[in-house]
């Protein structure tokens, strides 16, 4: 009767209250009651069988059933440039900061003409184009999370083309600060 009133078995006549007709076999099924027993184990015994369930389960596909996208590679890239460029401009404020609070006499002009004397050209066309490009990137997909903010360009369509739109502006605006 206390399934009855709680909708989980049908009425007498076959049928729950929501109006779905249940059969009489359903409503057997339902009614059973199931035996189940309790065996008292020690910790050891659980923590084993708890282990062999998880030798049992289906490893999980993760990343590996989806085809890369787009959006995948610019998100991380947009990450790891932040923390790049993040990192650098850390690293000089405290070295300024420290040389400033030391007295070790370290300004814009004794790092200039240490970066000229010392750094090979290619080591100078490497720094400059990384940090051109990362700025680049960085400061255009900036732009495409504030643009998104807006509540624009949110579908599928619209996140692939200001993915691209960013990598252009990457290529001419890397370009531009690198021979600056």
């Amino acid at each position: 009767m206390f399934l009855c009133q709680l909708g989980l078995i049908g009425s007498p006549r076959g049928a729950l209250r929501s109006g779905v007709v249940v059969s009489r076999a359903s409503r057997a099924v339902l009614g059973k009651r199931f035996n189940s027993q309790t065996v008292k184990t020690s910790f050891q015994k659980e923590q084993e069988i708890l282990v062999a369930q998880r030798r049992n389960r289906p490893v999980s596909p993760h990343l590996t059933i989806y085809q890369p996208q787009l959006t995948w590679y610019l998100s991380s890239l947009h990450r790891i440039t932040g923390v790049l460029l993040g990192s650098a401009f850390f690293a000089v404020t405290m070295a300024f900061g420290v040389s400033t609070l030391f007295g070790l006499g370290l300004n814009t002009e004794k790092l200039k003409q240490y970066y000229r004397e010392k750094v090979p050209r290619w080591a100078d066309w490497t720094i400059k184009g990384s940090a051109a490009y990362m700025f680049a990137f960085h400061f255009g997909n900036g732009i495409r999370h504030l643009l998104w903010d807006t509540g624009r360009e949110l579908t599928i369509k619209g996140v692939n083309r200001t993915g691209i739109a960013v990598l252009v502006l990457t290529a001419f605006a890397g370009t531009s600060f690198l021979f600056w």
